[in-house]
């Protein structure tokens, strides 16, 4: 047999358990369990790529990273224009989170500094670093695509426009709207938009979605830009800290509004990690898998944007991290979304709040806004790690 004849060999005529395999331009129906071992196989194949770590080694690594993210949580409230010694940080902090209140022994501003600004400060560094990180590793697998990061889609853009526009004009001017609230809906809204551009033929394109994210960034940039271009020198220097990033200030009800969002949305990216794997083999292999692509396209664009808006909302614009380091985990654990997922959970926030020790002690007492450290790191970083991957595809 040369060729398909409709009647006999064309696999619609074979029934709903035939599928046809292209060899040439041979096509021939292939069996169900032949089908469901090449399913379960294209399944493994994210695991089997190169890698550092096996699965004691990932353990280890989850161990490493939890116990160095509580150690810099300590070291980032103890470091400041007051220094705090790690003793009376661990004192005040086991006394407010076991209900005892203020702690007797230390003085009540020391208490104070501690548990009213920095520890939020801390816990808010490692949720947005978490945050970003994780929305990165879910877009990259969307549009299987290592250079995308959160805000490819103009998230950040539209929250920047939304911030900035409450910090010029006045939140009277966005009907009575704060700055986190004004950059959170701007955001959501920006979403919607390219939502509505990325849809053809009622399916949501990666591609397209992307295209009009770069373009609303474009749009939305030039309309924050003009904004700052009527702002007086005091509140340009408010735009520029907001824009580059600041945690400077910080509170509990930040932490409260962007910590379950991330939280939860990891928890249900971790669940649907085999169907992320799967769409790391195209459109065709991850619905022989069984996986709605089109609606998990959506879902995955909404968590991802709702993630982003969350931390951008309540910590400006911060770049690289959602670039970086899933990049890094990928290197370490492999491309399997089941253990990718945790692993930049913790690493974006000990990232994170690294930096931002850092940000508070290069030229003490001011601050260095963090996007200008992330960028600052994460662009060598990036390079190596692109360096290192590729070393590692020509060995295997």
């Amino acid at each position: 047999m040369t060729g398909a004849r409709v009647g006999e060999d064309h696999p619609a005529s074979q029934g709903p358990e035939a599928v046809a395999v292209d060899s040439g331009d041979l096509l021939r129906p292939v069996r169900p369990d032949v089908r469901r071992r090449s399913a379960d196989e294209e399944d493994r194949r994210p695991r089997d790529q190169p890698h550092l770590l096996g699965r004691f080694g990932y353990v280890v690594l989850m161990v490493c990273l939890a116990i160095g993210s509580v150690f810099t949580l300590m070291l980032s409230v103890s470091v400041g224009a007051l220094s705090i010694p790690l003793g009376d940080v661990a004192t005040v902090v086991w006394s407010h989170l076991t209900g005892q209140g203020e702690s007797t022994d230390v003085e009540p501003v020391i208490d104070q500094v501690v548990w009213e600004f920095r520890f939020p400060r801390a816990l808010l560094a490692f949720v947005v670093g978490s945050g970003l990180a994780v929305a990165g590793t879910a877009l990259q697998a969307l549009v299987r695509n290592p250079l995308a990061d959160p805000y490819i889609l103009g998230i950040a853009s539209g929250a920047s426009l939304g911030a900035v526009i409450v910090i010029v004009l006045g939140s009277a001017f966005l009907l009575g709207l704060g700055v986190a609230a004004a950059a959170f809906v701007f955001a959501l809204a920006t979403m919607f938009v390219v939502l509505v551009l990325g849809r053809q033929g009622g399916r949501l394109q990666p591609t397209r979605m992307l295209l009009a994210g770069v373009a609303l960034s474009f749009v939305l940039s030039a309309a924050t830009s003009y904004v700052q271009f009527q702002a007086d020198p005091r509140e340009l220097r408010t735009v520029l800290n907001w824009l580059l990033g600041s945690l400077a200030a910080a509170d509990w009800p930040d932490v409260t509004r962007a910590a379950p969002v991330v939280l939860l949305s990891t928890a249900w990216l971790v669940l649907r990690g085999r169907d992320l794997n799967a769409l790391l083999f195209g459109e065709e292999s991850a619905h022989a898998l069984g996986v709605n692509v089109n609606r998990f396209r959506l879902e995955i664009v909404l968590v991802s944007c709702l993630l982003t808006a969350s931390v951008v909302a309540v910590a400006g614009a911060i770049g690289f991290v959602g670039l970086v380091i899933p990049h890094i985990v990928r290197l370490l654990v492999g491309p399997d979304h089941r253990r990718v997922l945790p692993a930049c959970l913790l690493l974006g926030g000990l990232y994170l709040m690294a930096v931002d020790i850092l940000s508070r002690v290069l030229e003490r007492p001011a601050e260095v806004p963090l996007g200008i450290l992330t960028s600052a790191i994460g662009v060598p970083v990036f390079l190596l790690l692109l360096r290192r991957q590729g070393r590692l595809a020509e060995a295997s």
